[in-house]
């Protein structure tokens, strides 16, 4: 089952987090959270497997330490 981990201000920043995650080995994926625009403006949620979801969240503290 997925599970939202983080939920990003907009595309480019879902994407960014997404690919920390896939790059650390944890499966990542990324969906609109309410109304986008064309640009990608709006909110977008980092979900994980809820099996993975401690982890994705260590991962991401740390990048964000960074």
């Amino acid at each position: 089952m997925w599970t939202v981990v983080y939920i990003a201000s907009n595309r480019a920043q879902a994407e960014l987090y997404k690919n920390v995650l896939c790059n650390e080995g944890v499966l990542a994926n990324i969906r609109p959270a309410g109304v986008v625009s064309a640009l990608g403006d709006g909110l977008y949620e980092i979900l994980v497997l809820e099996s993975e979801a401690d982890e994705a969240h260590s991962i991401l503290c740390q990048h964000a330490i960074r």
